[in-house]
């Protein structure tokens, strides 16, 4: 008995010392992170990687040109899930059937959920957007599709200039660039002198068919939040695709991820991330050189990149072609010959929800963007080699280290709550984020 009492003892004492030496490796390397991550922000420290509430007005990136407000940012959350602004479908049958979030949605990371987001002349949903097929009665070159993938909602108030290529903002990297913004084309509406956000907003209503529609303001409750959002408006003012988008982009302005686990952890919950995510953390940091393009709070860049990767294609894919001006990226809007093939470096949070990636969504999965990159063969044989990126080349990452940088992007750099930013119930009664039977008998709306 008395022998059994001892091994209990030396058991319990090597246990402890077992857990001590694991909490010193633990404090080792959040150390050695917190270390690189102040070397990464060129001195600016962790706060060079948080995402701000999304209630802090004050901290979150805006357009002086349409400050947030708290009735503003109400208003662009309906809006944004409202099927009752689909007004110009193409055949009756789309009707007040499909909205922003039809693209854009909680489920997918506000994403699309497929390979290629479907607006109107889309049915169904499936579980998280993946369902959605074209409508039956539509013909195929009549569903409202992009010649490219649907890039994510989230974190865009860090994207002064929107789209793969760039082409939407009057500020920032498009000063200088007035010569594209054609006449009677999306790209106009940087006229108005608006960010990214806003202009692809107010121009995104026109080209995905939606509109503001008086009698629908005045007999909804829509009237009283316009009201709040624009008191000094009037009615011909404030109901009109330009102050809609810009409610509509005030509410995108909110959509952060900070609630991930990385976010905590900058913000001192040193046990918000398992080991494996901390260690592939340091090759995001550091071996895998993924922070030279890929910093800040969204851990995005302002900057263009030619990968090599594949366009925009497969089964379930409508109305793309080779010569689409949007497989040159970048060059397809400066017609600048330098610019091809070079696409903006996007956010990286909450990509798993939805399993695409790249511009082209040929990719399915994290670890397999993360293989491609560590190998640098590129893909795409339209690419000439001279416009590839230098930093696209082998990374020599191990088998084990591309799984724990894997876990980090999966993981760590997902927020697990993004339904927060859904409004329980639309003005319009309507469902979304699409109103067709199909999505309403996916999802038990009525």
């Amino acid at each position: 008995m008395k022998r059994t009492f001892q091994l209990c003892v030396l058991g319990f004492a090597l246990a402890l010392v077992a857990c001590q030496k694991d909490e010193q490796s633990a404090g080792r390397i959040d150390e050695t992170l917190l270390d690189l991550l102040q070397q990464r922000s060129d001195g600016a420290g962790l706060s060079h990687y948080m995402l701000p509430a999304s209630d802090d007005f004050e901290e979150i990136p805006q357009d002086p040109n349409n400050p947030l407000s708290i009735a503003k940012v109400e208003l662009g959350k309906h809006l944004y899930h409202e099927t009752g602004l689909a007004i110009h479908p193409k055949y009756p049958e789309g009707l007040g059937t499909y909205s922003c979030a039809s693209c854009h949605h909680a489920r997918a990371g506000f994403q699309a959920g497929r390979q290629q987001g479907i607006g109107d002349g889309g049915f169904g949903f499936g579980a998280g957007g993946e369902g959605r097929q074209p409508h039956s009665i539509y013909f195929l070159d009549s569903i409202d599709v992009q010649p490219i993938r649907t890039p994510s909602a989230m974190n865009g108030a860090y994207q002064p200039n929107q789209l793969w290529n760039g082409q939407f903002g009057a500020t920032h990297l498009n000063i200088g660039t007035e010569s594209n913004w054609t006449v009677g084309s999306p790209k106009e509406v940087n006229n108005l002198g608006y960010e990214g956000l806003e202009t692809q907003a107010i121009a995104g209503l026109a080209v995905h068919r939606m509109g503001i529609d008086h009698d629908f303001c005045n007999n909804t409750s829509y009237k009283e939040y316009f009201q709040k959002a624009y008191p000094n408006l009037s009615d011909e003012q404030k109901y009109t695709n330009e102050y809609a988008g810009l409610a509509i982009s005030a509410y995108e302005r909110t959509l952060l991820a900070n609630r991930a686990p990385f976010q905590q952890w900058l913000r001192g919950d040193r046990n918000a991330m398992f080991e494996s995510e901390k260690r592939g953390a340091m090759l995001f940091f550091g071996k895998g050189k993924c922070y030279e393009c890929h910093t800040g709070p969204a851990l995005n860049a302002m900057e263009f990149h030619a990968l090599g990767m594949p366009d925009l294609n497969g089964p379930g894919v409508y109305g793309t072609s080779p010569d689409k001006a949007e497989n040159r990226g970048r060059g397809g809007f400066t017609g600048n010959p330098a610019d091809n093939y070079k696409f903006k470096v996007p956010q990286l949070y909450n990509l798993k929800d939805s399993p695409f990636f790249g511009h082209g969504g040929t990719f399915t999965s994290v670890r397999e963007i993360i293989a491609y990159k560590n190998a640098a063969q590129p893909a795409n044989s339209a690419v000439p080699a001279s416009q590839l990126a230098e930093e696209f080349i082998p990374l020599d990452l191990s088998e084990e280290e591309i799984n724990d940088l894997t876990l980090f992007v999966e993981n760590a750099l997902y927020d697990a709550d993004l339904f927060r930013y859904e409004p329980a119930l639309l003005p319009s009664g309507n469902c979304f984020p699409n109103n067709d039977v199909g999505t309403k008998n996916d999802l038990g709306c009525e």
